[in-house]
């Protein structure tokens, strides 16, 4: 579970709990291989008594590039969670200082998935939240399975039960 415990209140059950899909962390994977790449090809270059200074100026370079490149959207990927439960969505997210937004179930009017090729291959999409405020909706970015978790909302908030929808199968609607 990503969200802890003690974080919900009294009776309230955890629905769907998960971080964004692994897809946020391609790029960066990416970029680490790139900079390794390029870092120890570029530290063939240096001789001479100044070789060793260039070297740490080098993998220093690289090392900054990799904790901005690759560290921070680990970290990120890392402490980003969305989890529903019967009563709100909360979302969590921040690595020194950490930010949440909580959405009451009865606040929430309506809610849409959105995936392109690359995300349905990786089975992972956009949830959009509109809700009764001012913002008017929410975008939650590479949530893993869209279509279950969007599914799991509808029915808490539109109040389909498992045999109701068999039911609803049944009568071919």
């Amino acid at each position: 579970m990503v969200i802890s415990q003690r974080l919900l209140n009294d009776g309230e059950q955890v629905v769907v709990s998960t971080r964004t899909h692994v897809k946020a962390l391609l790029l960066p994977a990416l970029w680490l291989i790139l900079v390794a790449a390029i870092a120890g090809f570029v530290s063939t270059f240096p001789s001479g008594r100044a070789r060793p200074l260039l070297l740490a100026v080098i993998w220093m370079l690289a090392l900054v590039v990799v904790l901005r490149l690759v560290v921070q959207p680990f970290l990120r990927w890392m402490t980003t969670s969305y989890t529903v439960t019967d009563r709100r969505l909360i979302t969590r997210t921040g690595i020194l200082s950490r930010r949440g937004h909580d959405i009451p179930l009865a606040r929430i009017n309506d809610v849409a998935y959105e995936h392109g090729l690359v995300d349905r291959m990786l089975g992972c999409g956009t949830l959009v939240v509109s809700d009764a405020s001012e913002r008017g909706s929410v975008r939650l970015h590479d949530i893993p399975h869209a279509e279950q978790v969007h599914l799991a909302i509808s029915d808490l908030l539109f109040g389909h039960t498992d045999d109701a929808r068999e039911r609803r199968l049944d009568d071919g609607t």
